[in-house]
């Protein structure tokens, strides 16, 4: 199977340079932040937060909720931004969630969200940026 080809590409040299370490692992590597180490998980304030690999709006804080996860979540992503794959990694099956602007991994969504989409997107706080409205 071909892999699919994103509107945002680089070198996996390019991507090191552009992201840190941590983004590196998390966003090219399918890697999970420690829970609870990133400032956006408490972020309150009406905004926008974009894929920290190419800036695409991927979730507005309005979605945002509380999970308790650890991580940020949101119960609805801004239309077109994100895409789904199956993820059978670690004994389980989960639903990955990237960056369809340029595939980067952000986390996983479960259906025990709230109402009304009942969904929760698992985000790594390291794959995106924060801008305030």
């Amino acid at each position: 199977m071909e892999a699919k080809q994103f509107p945002v590409t680089h070198t996996e040299p390019e991507w090191r340079k552009i992201l840190s370490a941590e983004q590196y692992d998390v966003m090219r590597g399918h890697g999970t932040e420690r829970p609870g180490s990133c400032a956006l998980n408490t972020e309150k304030r009406p905004g926008t937060f974009t894929c920290a690999g190419c800036g695409q709006k991927l979730f507005v804080s309005k979605t945002k909720f509380d999970s308790g996860t650890g991580w940020p979540s949101f119960n609805d992503p801004v239309p077109g931004a994100v895409e789904e794959t199956t993820d059978r990694s670690y004994g389980m099956v989960r639903t990955e969630v990237h960056c369809s602007r340029c595939g980067s991994h952000l986390g996983h969504v479960f259906p025990d969200g709230p109402p009304p989409t009942h969904l929760r997107y698992c985000i790594n706080g390291v794959a995106m940026n924060f801008q305030p409205e």
